[in-house]
């Protein structure tokens, strides 16, 4: 009894990836909600200490920073892009 060949499965991407031309939207997702949360347990640990509902603090920071930061990150993203353009060698 022969098998498919392993090659034809690994041809189809998973079901739960995007396509290629979300790339951008899917980068700011990721770099909004890293540099909120990290951004978010410094400045209300420096603020407020790290005592008692400490993490609670930053969860509800972190509630309004993030959608915020998603939405810079979108708009900044361009400006970026040239500037690093601009700053390295060709």
């Amino acid at each position: 009894m022969s098998q498919p060949a392993p090659q034809a499965i690994s041809e189809r991407p998973p079901f739960w990836k995007l396509p290629q031309r979300f790339m951008p939207v899917v980068f700011a997702f990721y770099m909004a909600g890293i540099m909120a949360f990290l951004m978010c347990a410094v400045i209300v640990g420096a603020g407020t200490g790290l005592a008692g509902g400490y993490l609670g603090r930053v969860l509800s920071a972190y509630a309004l920073a993030m959608p915020v930061a998603f939405v810079c990150v979108l708009f900044v993203r361009p400006l970026v892009l040239r500037l690093t353009m601009a700053t390295l060698q060709a």
